[in-house]
């Protein structure tokens, strides 16, 4: 394992981790030893973000009825103190809010410990980012979207009473809230945004002010005195988040050497974690859209902070978008691909969390100055960061076909009324799931073939999920694609080889570090697609999985997918098949039954090969 960890996670890495770890040891030995490590800071001012207020204002009075209802529905179930967490479900934390409570486990962790002195994982708590929820304040969007439909001063009073409530029960440094930099920085970005708006309708108090700038002041110590973690050890969208933290910090504590500083260390973070052709660090769209919503804040805010980032910085934002657009659904929607953790940092938009047309469109204009869609309901998120009528904004067409995206491990072929996506990574950097060769199936709106998705990382079905029998791949005599350390170490990563997409027909192979190697071919056919498996290793037999929504019936000759009572699909192939019941989750601690086909072949003489034709209907 020591080996691995070398060549693959590099010495550097053990070392800065073995130093962090080292720091909270004598952190919580010598709690005077704190004081090394803490960092001034001075917050000054708070109005870094502008918007036109108007602008939003008009155009959610042109939605329609039942999605003015749903955003007030929010906003008075906020008021109460129940919030919509992870996008999904509603999280009761009291009236008052309790902030470091758990609404799942009805455990509550001790305000007056530092906070690192708080367990990352413990199952009597349950998982923390529960508790970190509510402290995000993405509800805040909603109490200025209800005031702007309703002019209810009720909205903006909910907002200065929490802000205030924050604030006296999380000094810094203690308390659950301020055990993740990222969610600092996500605290005062979101209250920074919230505050101007009402600002901007002069609600807000000298108090209110105060506030925001103490909060500031408190999240941006906490993200400067430990950034050396998200920077030397984490290395993917937490150290974007906290240089966004420290971009804010530095704005505005008038602090120039710390600002310039900041945007250097993004530029060059940018260039590592976006690929060349899109492709994000983290392999999961949810965490790419995640990094770009971050980006839209950061270009938005480059009118106060007089500092742009760089041009290729720019460039592979934009090839991110596009990356995604290439992979979408006609509904929006994306593979639940890699690991998903409900986050939509920014919901300024009455579209579905799984709908991933707002960041993609404001992202494209925010970088070329001109949208991607026609106009439609997803156009809130682009007037909140681009302050610009949408009427106003040419169209860039822009043709989905099949796409090879290969330094990002992307493969698509595309049909009339969907798509089929494989991913087959060359890792550079650290993985998260099993997952290399799973395929997405996409047709008619229906995502008829499945990746299990993530649920939580604190629970044992999450850990689950992460592994290969939850991908739409082949697992070898129970052998995993690669070794794994709880809850997110994964080592002895897979490779591939002769990977190509060429017209209608992709290829590519897995090698694995557990015995075998993997080959997928997959041919577009009049009907659907041929996909032709081939497996050499050590193993009695080769199990293969197809996870869909779908209600599946099998056949003499394989089995048949229906999708509301009509057939849907056919799947031609032979060896033993079982329907099982497994779980799916699109949104994080919430899941859903479906159901997962396994076909079950021997291998002979170190050698597995077999064939599905899946037929797609009304194609």
């Amino acid at each position: 394992m020591i080996k691995s960890l070398i060549s693959e996670y590099g010495l550097p890495w053990i070392i800065n981790r073995s130093l962090y770890s080292a720091k909270l040891k004598m952190m919580r030995t010598m709690p005077s030893s704190e004081k090394l490590f803490e960092k001034s800071t001075d917050v000054k001012r708070v109005d870094i973000y502008n918007i036109d207020v108007q602008l939003v204002e008009d155009f959610l009075n042109e939605l329609p009825d039942e999605k003015k209802k749903a955003i007030l529905l929010t906003a008075d179930e906020a008021i109460e103190g129940k919030i919509m967490g992870f996008s999904s479900i509603k999280l009761d934390y009291g009236n008052p809010i309790k902030w470091h409570y758990n609404p799942i486990t009805k455990a509550e962790t001790d305000s007056k410990i530092k906070w690192y002195k708080i367990s990352d994982f413990d199952p009597k708590r349950g998982d923390i980012k529960a508790i970190w929820e509510v402290s995000r304040f993405t509800h805040f969007f909603y109490f200025i979207r209800a005031y702007m439909l309703t002019k209810d001063r009720k909205y903006y009073h909910a907002f200065s009473n929490q802000l205030n409530s924050w604030f006296q029960e999380n000094p810094y440094p203690y308390g659950a809230n301020y055990k993740c930099g990222q969610e600092a920085t996500l605290r005062m970005i979101n209250s920074l945004m919230a505050y101007s708006a009402f600002n901007s309708y002069g609600l807000t108090t000298s108090q209110d002010e105060e506030n925001v700038r103490n909060l500031i002041d408190g999240s941006y110590k906490k993200v400067l005195s430990n950034f050396f973690y998200a920077h030397k050890c984490i290395k993917n969208n937490h150290t974007l988040s906290e240089i966004t933290g420290l971009i804010i910090g530095a704005w505005a504590s008038k602090n120039e050497r710390r600002l310039r500083k900041a945007y250097n260390l993004l530029n060059k973070e940018i260039e590592k974690q976006f690929f060349l052709d899109g492709g994000y660090i983290q392999y999961s769209f949810n965490y790419q859209r995640f990094a770009l919503q971050l980006m839209e804040f950061v270009i938005k805010i480059s009118d106060r902070t007089n500092i742009q980032i760089s041009d290729k910085s720019k460039e592979l934002i934009k090839n991110s978008a596009l990356l995604i657009y290439q992979m979408q659904d006609e509904t929006g929607d994306v593979p639940n691909y890699g690991s998903n953790d409900g986050a939509l940092i920014f919901p300024v938009t009455s579209c579905g969390y799984r709908d991933f047309r707002p960041v993609v469109n404001t992202v494209f204009y925010l970088i070329d100055g001109k949208r991607i869609y026609e106009p439609g309901q997803y156009d809130e998120e682009l007037i909140w960061f681009g302050n610009k009528r949408v009427s106003n904004i040419p169209v860039s067409k822009i043709q989905k076909g099949n796409s090879s995206f290969n330094s990002s491990g992307y493969y698509s072929l595309r049909h009339n009324s969907g798509f089929m996506m494989t991913v087959l990574q060359d890792f550079k950097t650290r993985p998260f799931q099993m997952d290399q060769l799973h395929i997405d199936l996409w047709h008619k709106g229906i995502n008829v073939f499945c990746d299990s998705g993530t649920y939580s990382y604190a629970a044992d079905i999450g850990k689950k999920m992460a592994l290969t029998s939850a991908h739409n791949t082949v697992l070898v005599d129970k052998k995993e694609q690669m070794k794994k350390r709880e809850p997110f170490l994964v080592y002895d990563w897979t490779r591939r080889k002769n990977v190509n997409l060429v017209d209608d027909s992709f290829t590519g192979t897995m090698l694995s570090k557990n015995g075998y190697e993997h080959t997928r071919n997959i041919q577009k056919t009049e009907s659907g697609y041929l996909i032709t498996e081939n497996v050499i290793g050590d193993g009695e037999y080769c199990v293969f999985y197809f996870h869909t929504p779908c209600e599946v019936r099998k056949g003499e000759e394989g089995f048949t997918l229906y999708n509301d009572g009509q057939v849907i699909g056919n799947v031609k192939t032979k060896g033993e098949i079982e329907i099982k019941k497994a779980i799916r989750s699109l949104y994080y601690l919430k899941k859903e039954e479906i159901n997962v086909v396994s076909i079950r072949v021997r291998m002979q003489d170190k050698k597995c090969n077999i064939k599905f034709g899946v037929e797609l209907m009304g194609r």
